[in-house]
């Protein structure tokens, strides 16, 4: 008899992604999870023939961005810094391309820009 794998909640989350960038519902993820699934992410990724980038987050922890070219390539030149640290400008853009609602993400911009005051060194709003 075969046993079936039992994965954790996180992995389980991760197919579910998967899944929905099969079918079209998303064009790209953001899934942070624990350094010690890397290997298992990695493979059902490159199994399924879909791109991604692994960042590390701290805490062992990564963030993974997979799903369309366009979108990842778009990731590399935007996302070479903790995402905390992004423009409000470059956080929007992050936002959109994940899906998320844009009047949400409309909101969050503004209470960024707020918050700046263009001299802060976390975000580069001054450059």
């Amino acid at each position: 008899m075969q046993q079936a794998e039992i994965l954790p909640a996180d992995m389980k989350v991760l197919m579910n992604h998967i899944y929905e960038l099969k079918k079209g519902v998303r064009n790209m993820v953001l899934f942070t999870f624990n350094k010690r699934y890397e290997t298992y992410a990695r493979t059902r990724l490159e199994h399924a023939g879909i791109a991604y980038i692994i960042q590390p987050v701290g805490n062992e922890r990564l963030n993974l961005f997979f799903g369309k070219k366009q979108c990842l390539d778009a990731i590399r030149m935007m996302v070479n810094r903790p995402l905390n640290q992004l423009t409000p400008e470059e956080d929007f853009i992050l936002g959109a391309m994940l899906g998320y609602d844009i009047c949400a993400q409309c909101e969050r911009y503004c209470e960024r820009k707020e918050r700046c005051n263009h001299d802060c060194e976390h975000c580069r709003c001054a450059q």
